[in-house]
């Protein structure tokens, strides 16, 4: 019978001639001189180690995971976003169960029951439900939460955004100055956060530019495909259709995208269109589509970056709010109305 030797932290200390406190460092992410470093992990890849995080959890009472839980794993903001936050942490050595509540109230709190239950260390995670009494218990109990892309009112909590209402305000005053007054937009589901900033936003410029609303120009979807079609076509119906419009997030874009060639509509002779999201899909459309970007790689960044902060006990700037800019890209597919 062939038996097999697990090397252990004693055993990366000789071969090292380091301490054990060194090496300990090393592994936790601690700061270790630089030729100690690659004597170090020369040593974990010869000899093969490998932490006992079950001996580890312990002792230490941590699992080194981290819960995240997303309204839907099929939208590409949310999944761009968790790859970033995953490979960050996974640098730290911590893992990742990622949940997916599928825009279900009920279901989002049973998936937050099922990660405390997994005794994660913290959890990143977009409240669909906006509910804070669950989110306010876990804080309580000095679990690291940080919240993303959805803000809840009158709850103490880390959170990382994009500028919602900047967002789409500049992207219509792109239009406006451009001469467009009928302007359509595309939101999300109404009593959402992103939705109600991206319709403020819309709104103000309005305003700020001394321009009439017209509240039909105004269509409320789901951040789905489908919705995204179904409420271009009610806007391309109206009797005094838009000459512009402005999708608020990539799905409802794709719909769009799908509507207009349904009805043959000529880009920009007959409609200019703005989308949301994707920088790649901007490039492939033709004429090339004019987009709002989010920051998805500094929100992934920035929230990994806050956890581990908190996973250290630093809480000197609690509760954070990184409200991170977007930019508007504008291409050929907006033109001038004269």
């Amino acid at each position: 019978m062939e038996v097999y030797s697990i090397s252990t932290i004693k055993d990366v200390a000789k071969y090292t001639g380091l301490s054990i406190a060194t090496i300990s460092k090393y592994i936790n992410g601690g700061n270790v001189l630089d030729e100690n470093k690659k004597i170090i992990q020369e040593a974990i890849d010869v000899l093969d180690y490998k932490r006992n995080e079950m001996a580890r959890g312990l002792k230490t009472n941590k699992t080194m995971t981290i819960g995240v839980l997303l309204p839907s794993l099929e939208n590409i903001f949310f999944t761009s976003i968790v790859s970033i936050i995953e490979g960050i942490l996974q640098e730290k050595g911590y893992g990742t169960i990622i949940c997916d509540f599928k825009e279900d109230k009920e279901l989002e709190n049973n998936k937050l029951e099922f990660l405390l239950n997994k005794h994660v260390d913290g959890i990143i995670m977009v409240s669909y439900s906006g509910e804070k009494e669950h989110i306010q218990e876990l804080l309580d109990k000095k679990i690291p939460i940080i919240l993303l892309d959805r803000m809840i009112k009158g709850l103490d909590c880390d959170i990382v955004i994009a500028d919602n209402l900047n967002a789409s305000y500049q992207a219509v005053e792109e239009l406006i100055i451009r001469k467009h007054k009928r302007i359509g937009i595309i939101c999300g589901p109404e009593n959402t956060y992103t939705a109600d900033e991206r319709r403020k936003g819309y709104i103000r410029v309005h305003e700020d530019y001394d321009l009439d609303i017209d509240e039909n120009l105004i269509k409320n979807a789901d951040y789905t495909v489908v919705s995204g079609h179904k409420a271009f076509i009610d806007l391309w119906n109206m009797d005094d259709r838009p000459t512009a419009v402005l999708v608020t997030n990539y799905e409802m874009t794709i719909g769009t995208i799908m509507a207009v060639n349904d009805l043959d509509i000529t880009i920009p002779d007959e409609l200019s269109l703005i989308g949301f999201d994707n920088i790649q899909m901007a490039r492939i459309v033709r004429p090339p589509l004019s987009i709002v970007e989010q920051p998805m790689k500094e929100i992934g960044e920035t929230a990994a970056n806050l956890m581990l902060r908190r996973l250290n006990d630093d809480y000197s700037d609690f509760p954070s709010t990184y409200r991170l800019k977007t930019k508007v890209h504008i291409k050929e597919s907006v033109s001038t109305n004269l």
